[in-house]
């Protein structure tokens, strides 16, 4: 018998008796509850089941994995991107933590104050003074609405004390304390999230980088796929997709594609496709129908520009060439192809892709100042940073992220478990978003865990 997320939620609903479940192994079930876990319409649903079942085994199952993936939460209310109103529960120890950083930055902003009311600063301490103390004030705001939530709770538990002997006004206050507690609950995810290391480049635009790896001709038409899959997801979001070089192979497909893509949080958003792709299906040129596998590496790459990399003249080797583009009066004839080279980092771009070598040469720096930017960036990070990198994916474009299984319909992350068996929705861009937010909700909780270790 096979086991499937709706006929595990179907035996929760029941409440049937887990003597119904030995058929499954341990293992078999952690497997699904983990697919469950990572799918956030499927966990909502099966979170609803397991707390109105009579399951004992598969409940404490469900708390002992959650535990082991996300220890520094409690399960009495599961964390949900599918639901704005499921907000974590988080841990005692992580709530002491976090009023200690918070009581840190309100004596840190009321130093401040009190340093910025000295008459005898000079400017540079005011400006200095002044930008650290813009830096903390949506957080100080938050504190204070924090604080001001903590103190009607208190006042509302008081009154329920003392009115023991009218019932309807020990109900009013409770509805009230319990609408108070949801308040009090979302300003300490809000300001949690807000004491969370941040990566500067989340906010940036991206470059977009698709190459064919092993498999020849289907691996270039992979390519393709997966460049215009990006190309779908971008329009879907309102963001803007500007193909900035296609090196096309025989049977048409994309040897190499690189695109820009901007629009806000666009890098954060997709930077976790950067690795791997590999595709299972029957290639255009197999006459025996035979199944081959193919491999994509795609990298995603903050913007940068000339401000944020620095350039020397003399590290860059500019050469000139003949487009060889598909034919007439132009082609062939300028010397409008780009290639420019970096000699201290040996990175190469070439660009071909306009008719102008002015506009080859500008896209040429653009995704030259990207790579130089990124491997900077990288470098600079901090330890803890790069452990929680590992722990999600790299980004490396060695690695492999995901499968796409064509005989099967399915698509699989490896990285966070999860599969789906809409492929052609997936490759529309349609259902891109299941993958993304896993890995997005992925990183957050292993911010979180790291929270209380720093």
């Amino acid at each position: 018998m096979k086991l499937t997320n709706k006929g595990l939620m179907d035996f929760l609903h029941a409440g049937l008796p887990a003597t119904k479940l030995t058929d499954y192994s341990e293992s078999a079930l952690f497997s699904k509850i983990d697919e469950i876990i990572f799918s956030s319409e499927e966990h909502c649903r099966f979170a609803k089941g397991l707390f109105r079942s009579r399951i004992g085994s598969i409940k404490s199952l469900f708390v002992s994995r959650m535990r082991r993936r996300f220890p520094i939460f409690s399960i009495g209310r599961l964390y949900c991107t599918g639901n704005a109103k499921a907000l974590p529960q988080l841990s005692i120890d992580l709530i002491k933590i976090m009023d200690q950083r918070l009581s840190a930055i309100e004596n840190r902003n009321a130093h401040l104050e009190r340093f910025l009311n000295q008459p005898e600063l000079t400017p540079s301490e005011y400006s200095t003074a002044n930008k650290e103390l813009r830096k903390l004030r949506d957080s100080v705001h938050l504190i204070s609405e924090l604080r001001a939530k903590q103190q009607e709770i208190k006042e509302l538990k008081s009154v329920i004390s003392d009115c023991q002997d009218d019932k309807d006004m020990q109900q009013m206050a409770s509805e009230e304390l319990s609408e108070a507690t949801k308040g009090e609950k979302k300003f300490q995810f809000l300001l949690l999230k807000s004491l969370l290391p941040k990566d500067d480049a989340d906010e940036r635009d991206c470059i977009l980088e698709v190459r064919a790896g092993t498999g020849g001709e289907e691996a270039s038409l992979f390519a393709m796929d997966i460049f215009k899959m990006y190309e779908k997801y971008s329009v879907k979001k309102g963001w803007k997709y500007e193909v900035l070089e296609i090196a096309e192979s025989d049977l048409k497909g994309y040897k190499e594609a690189i695109a820009s893509i901007s629009g806000a949080g666009v890098y954060g958003k997709l930077k976790f496709e950067s690795g791997i792709h590999r595709v299972q299906r029957v290639p255009v040129t197999e006459k025996g129908g035979r199944v081959h596998t193919s491999a994509v590496s795609v990298a995603i790459l903050p913007q940068a520009d000339q401000l944020d990399v620095k350039l020397r003249n003399e590290d860059l080797k500019m050469d000139t060439y003949r487009s060889g583009g598909s034919g007439g009066q132009h082609a062939n004839t300028t010397n409008s192809a780009v290639r420019i080279t970096h000699v201290p980092s040996g990175i190469t771009v070439s660009i071909q892709d306009q008719r102008s070598q002015h506009m080859n040469k500008a896209k040429a720096l653009k995704i030259l100042c990207a790579k130089l930017y990124e491997i900077e960036r990288l470098s600079n990070q901090s330890s803890r940073s790069k452990l929680r990198l590992e722990q999600i994916g790299s980004g490396d474009r060695s690695e492999r992220i995901r499968t796409y299984n064509f005989p099967q319909g399915r698509v699989t992350d490896h990285r966070v478990g999860i599969t789906t068996h809409s492929i052609d929705d997936v490759l529309q861009g349609e259902d891109l978003d299941a993958f993304i937010d896993a890995l997005l909700l992925r990183q957050e909780m292993d911010a979180i865990a790291s929270f209380s270790s720093t």
